[in-house]
């Protein structure tokens, strides 16, 4: 077997829905955005949609898929109920190789789910019910499941006041104890500017690597530019990777700054997941020891692929 990656984050399942822009209107949807709602909102839109399609999703999990794709060795832990989602999220992940280290338990609140409306030009508009998954706590990290892989991959979206943070901090002593390395991504630009301070902490004292696209980058370092912001973490001894769209993407280690171009795309369809799939590629290379050209190369590909296509899974 290939080396190990264990994905730690929400466990939410993707609920794929075409609808017209009319639809988005009376149901007060902003399009391209995303929301998070309520249960009463997640259940009473769900009664008004026709599902096309539902696969387990999350950004690390969606992660995991992509280097399961790539022949890697790939496992993840997020919180389900054992729920018709809860069942369907697990089969998901199994189906593809992926290994779900979680056992469900009876909850009082249900599997996280995202539904995804699809309008005609393709955008994506988004409403998230976190459920169970925000719950993920430090007792749900079992020492002897995490203790024999050489990365954890946890993801910004993760780091909330309360539970959340414990869960992270736990995970981050147990990688340490066993030597194990951690990454994280850093998700979303609201999600830096909330935690900028905690992350920033996190870079310097616990991660060993850190995936970021340009703006999340500059808004971590407060720089207006990314020429700035690279300037200052060079200084920082970690392994930083930014990913800068048709830009292609960067990897900064060791004061050594590695370019590389993006894959050239005919027609992009749908932009979910590009992140997230260009973290797999990175990793997956990285683990089989490549350079890191090469790792940037697989990421851009692998996010080349998936912009091509509707939802976050390649296969």
């Amino acid at each position: 077997m290939s080396k190990k990656i264990l994905g730690i984050g929400n466990a939410l399942v993707d609920v794929f829905v075409k609808v017209d822009d009319d639809f988005l209107l009376k149901n007060n949807l902003t399009k391209g955005s995303m929301i998070l709602i309520e249960r009463q909102e997640f259940e009473s839109l769900k009664n008004k949609i026709k599902i096309e399609k539902i696969e387990a999703g999350g950004s690390v999990a969606n992660t995991m898929a992509g280097i399961a794709y790539l022949k890697g060795n790939a496992s993840f832990i997020g919180k389900i109920k054992s729920d018709e989602f809860g069942k369907i999220y697990k089969k998901s992940l199994e189906k593809i190789n992926v290994s779900f280290l979680y056992s469900e338990k009876e909850e009082n609140l249900s599997t996280g789910a995202s539904i995804i409306f699809i309008t005609p030009d393709s955008e994506r508009t988004m409403c998230t019910y976190l459920g169970i998954s925000s719950q993920l706590s430090k007792e749900d990290i079992i020492e002897d499941y995490i203790k024999d892989y050489e990365i954890i991959f946890l993801e910004g979206y993760l780091w909330d006041k309360g539970i959340s943070e414990e869960m992270f901090k736990h995970v981050i002593s147990l990688a340490k104890k066993n030597k194990i390395k951690v990454a994280m991504s850093l998700s979303d630009i609201f999600c830096v500017s909330r935690h900028r301070e905690d992350f920033f902490n996190l870079l310097k004292n616990d991660l060993n690597i850190l995936i970021g696209n340009e703006k999340e980058i500059n808004e971590l370092m407060q720089k207006n530019n990314l020429l700035d912001s690279m300037n200052e973490l060079k200084n920082i001894n970690k392994l930083i990777i930014i990913t800068r769209s048709e830009d292609g993407s960067v990897a900064i280690l060791n004061n050594e700054i590695t370019n590389c171009e993006s894959t050239k795309v005919e027609k992009i369809l749908d932009l979910t997941g590009a992140g997230d799939l260009f973290a797999a590629g990175f990793l997956k290379e990285y683990l089989d020891k490549s350079n890191l050209k090469k790792c940037l190369q697989t990421g851009s590909l692998l996010a080349a692929k998936i912009i091509q296509k509707i939802g976050a899974r390649i296969s």
